[in-house]
């Protein structure tokens, strides 16, 4: 398992990447830039990774970290239900609830830690 830190503007939040396919292909591509959308209670970015589905869930819990096949997008979640289905790849440390402070078109860098 690898932890991971996404900077989003002055917001740090940890996460741990589990051991799935995805989860690895993230880690490769590490550091990650990219600029942040929102949907809903969801913080999400373009990411340079291709993936395929794997074991993808149309339902995930608060903290969880996905990678959203056909957004090639990495997904931040705190709250609610993914747009369409998303490989989970990980969960946040702490509270997710900072990431309601994202904006959209914040600047976000993922590293490994």
């Amino acid at each position: 398992m690898a932890h991971v830190q996404f900077t989003i503007g002055r917001n740090v939040i940890r996460g741990i990447l589990n051991e799935s396919k995805t989860a690895a292909v993230i880690e490769q591509a590490l550091p990650i830039a990219s600029t942040t959308q929102r949907w809903g209670d969801e913080v999400y970015f373009e990411t340079p990774v291709k993936a395929g589905e794997e074991d993808s869930q149309s339902d995930v819990p608060s903290g969880t970290i996905a990678y959203w096949p056909p957004g090639r997008a990495l997904c931040l979640f705190f709250g609610q239900k993914p747009y369409s289905p998303v490989n989970v790849i990980g969960r946040l440390e702490g509270d997710p609830k900072v990431l309601a402070r994202v904006q959209d078109g914040d600047a976000v860098l993922v590293e490994a830690v």
